[in-house]
């Protein structure tokens, strides 16, 4: 492959699912910890790189804000990669970043979020922007998550989806001064370019 073109995902080749060709929640149980990070989308593994040095400070700088005004004041809890968030019997994917809320409708068990987290914070990559925009887009809306945040730290912005029926509507793209207006999380305030490094 030129260099030129970028991995979003690549299909796991080296392991086998148990039955049919198609993976289900327990075969992703069975799964060995061997360092890399799998996505399970509509029964088919994934396996996705390693975060850069800017996926990386940027992740903790938006932890951080949504931490504070979150766990903090005890409106929910806030997760950070890697953590399974199954969306449906054939579907757990490895946000960046979750949120669930007090009263959402997703529960937590000691494995994973199920159900619908309140928000999901992907940060993009040039290996990661399409598989973004699209197959995580999509099973995010059909799970049901109702605001969903695509941060570019190479543009230094947040788009920001919100759910309408059973797709997402962008609002806008933010960067610079300017606040992301969230549903999800009461006072936010923080300027979208402090969220990067």
């Amino acid at each position: 492959m030129p260099d030129d073109i970028l991995c979003a995902t690549q299909p796991v080749r080296h392991l086998t699912p148990s039955a049919q060709g198609r993976w289900t929640i327990a075969d992703y149980e069975r799964l060995p910890d061997d360092g890399l990070r799998y996505e399970l989308i509509s029964g088919e593994l994934r396996k996705t790189l390693a975060p850069n040095l800017a996926h990386q400070t940027s992740s903790l700088r938006i932890v951080h804000q949504l931490f504070t005004l979150i766990e903090t004041t005890g409106a929910g809890r806030v997760f950070a990669a890697p953590v399974d968030v199954q969306l449906d019997g054939a579907t757990i994917v490895q946000p960046d970043i979750v949120v669930v809320l007090r009263d959402g409708a997703a529960t937590l068990t000691e494995q994973r979020v199920v159900g619908p987290p309140d928000l999901i914070v992907e940060i993009t990559s040039p290996s990661t922007a399409s598989y973004d925009r699209r197959e995580k887009r999509d099973c995010y809306a059909a799970a049901g998550v109702r605001e969903y945040w695509i941060a570019d730290p190479a543009s230094r912005s947040v788009e920001l989806l919100t759910l309408e029926g059973d797709s997402y509507h962008a609002e806008h793209i933010y960067r610079g001064q300017a606040i992301i207006p969230s549903s999800i999380v009461t006072g936010w305030a923080v300027a979208t370019d402090a969220l990067f490094g």
